[in-house]
């Protein structure tokens, strides 16, 4: 087996099964499904047993006839090391004294089945050797935290009433060395520019693409073989948590794609684990998944729950991470998705519905909220599903969040769309308030809206090259306007002309031109208003904070819309309490500038420009409404009020409502203050 260079034989004693990390409560929980911890008893832990130190390792095989543990440490001899079945709770443990960190090792299984030999990393390894080559090594996870502050507070950064603006990223392709273009960065030398960048661009939070180990470096990290192991390309376990740390320190809050849906089929990792479809089902209607050509869990397997439970867990307590984003949700709920008919088995009422990863979902769900209420689990689900972001006591799967793939799919039809035919695609515009707060959305403009030919963004927008940019200005003002949650992957902030590659890194040349860095800037200040306004965040997923003023104008491609922030709490002053936060928006989809155009507001008063996405400084042609206006008392839109504005060509527009007048309404529009 040996595969890197060859480790000599360290001197090591004898196995010894007469100690152990687990107890029988351990045994008891994972053979229930209930054990969300397993990684602190699990895998390879380094101990001392009677003043010698070494490792206990601890492998579930239930169906295996004999179990050795291979590696540096006995030269890879198959029966060096042999460990001790623990009853019927199919788990296999010794302790190997000698064995000291960074050593590599396998379990190599000898099944019941006909006398299958298989050589195996450990499913709760904490790290591995460097693809290709499959090894786990043993490994620690100390490490000296100094983000206490963050997780203090972070309650009010993850909350439902809290601004959050994500940027999903893929660690690999981010950004290269300067004097080493095809050189990875590591988790601690992307930490200084990251941060920065993020802090530069008032991100509340990052995504990051799936850093578990995988072998097949294409696949993004969405074939996952490392549950409990963050890739090694990019460094050890303590530069992911330095990482994360600096992040912290930052203030930016870090949520990482997480794959229970599916795994591959490589022969180190989870498939016919022991002899037998252990993690994955037999029958291939149910364990085989046609379109990614990978394996599917046994979510009615208890121990497999216990395992996916315990990966969830793992990363939110000793990563630190805010939350989870769970991939391809929709894909396990039904068990005839991508399937025809024949090619599937109902469940035992005769339904589609996959009742078992139903199960699943919730108990994940409530064991993350039980432990870490101060995170966030956020479910990938491109269907209607009910009630997958409520909690699973009132019958919802308990996710915090939910991505509106339904907004996009349509908001990106409407985009793409010659301005001069948006006017017969208006619904798709004002559709989703139809359901827009049935779950807790987050918007998204994911990676997967950028690859496999699908172009850019900026790609996707019509016109020539000055309306291309205006429509993306477009795209993101619209999704600022709505309430939701926001995300956007890397690359569309600075108008990237061509799709996402994994292999290089982002067109960072592009912010030599100023189109390009207008994108940027627009985005910049997008999420800074959305983060300082309370009308544009604290009323995100309730139908208090939204309403429509006028979503019917399809023959001029207009819409305008309010923001409400929270009502404020009564103070008893004979002064009276202060009116809610308020922002109108109004966006002009077609490049006819609308001059003189009527809106109704609910107050009069100076409504103050608080963006437009035509400034000059975004690369617009710089019309605009002098900083501000004062409402009329003109009643319009069925309001006792009313603004007479200048809506530029394919532009947002948003205006927020001064308590006072301001004498100076020649303030710029671009203003970076807020508030």
């Amino acid at each position: 087996m040996p595969n890197e260079s060859t480790a000599a034989p360290q001197a090591v004693g004898p196995a010894r099964h007469d100690t152990s990390l687990l107890m029988e409560q351990d045994f008891h929980l994972f053979n229930e499904g209930t054990h969300s911890r397993m990684y602190e008893k699990m895998g390879a832990h380094l101990g001392e047993v009677e003043g010698e130190p070494g490792c206990y390792f601890s492998v579930w095989a239930p169906n295996a006839r004999e179990v050795s543990v291979i590696g540096d440490f006995n030269d890879w001899a198959p029966a060096a090391h042999y460990l001790h079945a623990r009853g019927l709770s199919g788990i296999w443990e010794c302790f190997i004294p000698g064995v000291t960190t960074g050593m590599r090792y396998k379990y190599l299984i000898v099944s019941h089945n006909g006398g299958f030999k298989t050589e195996k990393a450990d499913p709760y390894g904490f790290t591995c050797e460097h693809p290709p080559h499959t090894a786990s090594r043993v490994c620690e996870l100390d490490y000296k935290w100094q983000d206490a502050k963050w997780m203090a507070e972070r309650k009010q950064h993850n909350a439902l009433d809290a601004p959050m603006s994500i940027y999903e990223m893929h660690v690999g392709s981010w950004m290269h060395r300067k004097e080493d273009p095809k050189h990875l960065l590591s988790y601690r030398e992307i930490a200084a520019p990251l941060c920065e960048y993020l802090s530069k661009m008032y991100y509340t939070h990052v995504e990051l693409m799936p850093v578990m180990e995988h072998p097949y470096y294409a696949s993004w990290g969405y074939q996952t073989t490392g549950y409990f192991a963050p890739s090694i390309r990019y460094g050890t376990p303590q530069d992911f948590m330095y990482l994360v740390d600096q992040l912290h320190q930052a203030g930016i809050g870090v949520l990482l794609d997480w794959v229970p849906s599916h795994f591959p089929n490589d022969g180190h990792g989870l498939t016919y684990f022991d002899g037998t479809a252990l993690y994955e089902h037999e029958d291939p209607r149910l364990g085989f998944h046609p379109d990614w050509k990978t394996c599917i869990f046994n979510y009615g397997r208890n121990e497999v729950r216990s395992f996916l439970v315990s990966s969830g867990i793992f990363w939110l307590d000793k990563y630190h991470a805010d939350g989870l984003r769970v991939d391809a949700v929709a894909s396990m709920l039904y068990l005839d998705y991508s399937r025809k008919a024949g090619e599937w088995i109902p469940n035992r009422y005769g339904g589609r519905e996959n009742i078992e990863a139903i199960d699943f979902l919730r108990q994940l769900n409530a064991s993350i909220y039980e432990s870490f209420p101060d995170t966030q689990t956020i479910a990938e689900e491109s269907t209607a599903w009910p009630m997958v972001s409520r909690p699973a006591y009132v019958g919802g799967l308990g996710f915090g969040l939910k991505w509106d793939m339904g907004w996009m799919h349509d908001t990106l039809k409407y985009m793409e769309q010659n301005p001069i035919y948006r006017r017969f695609h208006h619904n798709k515009l004002t559709f989703r308030m139809l359901y827009g707060f049935s779950e807790n959305f987050v918007l998204p403009l994911s990676h997967d809206e950028v690859v496999h030919g699908k172009g850019s963004l900026l790609g996707k927008m019509p016109g020539d090259e000055w309306q291309r940019f205006a429509n993306l200005r477009c795209l993101f003002g619209v999704m600022f306007a709505q309430p939701a949650k926001k995300m956007v992957f890397m690359g569309g902030e600075i108008g990237q002309y061509r799709e996402w590659a994994h292999e290089g890194e982002l067109d960072w040349n592009l912010l030599d031109f100023p189109l390009h860095r207008g994108i940027q800037s627009w985005v910049r200040d997008l999420n800074h208003a959305y983060a300082a306004v309370p009308a544009l965040h604290v009323l995100d997923v309730r139908p208090e904070g939204f309403e429509w003023v006028d979503c019917n104008d399809n023959e001029a491609s207009i819409i305008s819309l309010l923001r409400w922030g929270p009502q404020a709490e009564s103070t008893g002053s004979p002064a009276g309490d202060s009116p809610r936060d308020a922002v109108l928006v109004a966006l002009n989809f077609t490049p006819v500038p609308r001059s003189g155009y009527r809106i109704g507001v609910p107050r009069g008063g100076f409504w103050k420009e608080l963006l437009n996405s035509d400034a000059k400084d975004y690369g617009g042609s710089g019309m605009g409404n002098f900083g501000g206006l004062e409402a009329e008392a003109v009643e319009h839109h069925g309001r006792p009020y009313s603004l007479v504005l200048t809506l530029p060509p394919l532009s947002a527009v948003f205006m927020r409502w001064q308590p006072q007048a301001v004498s100076d309404a020649a303030s710029s529009p671009n203003t970076s203050e807020w508030v």
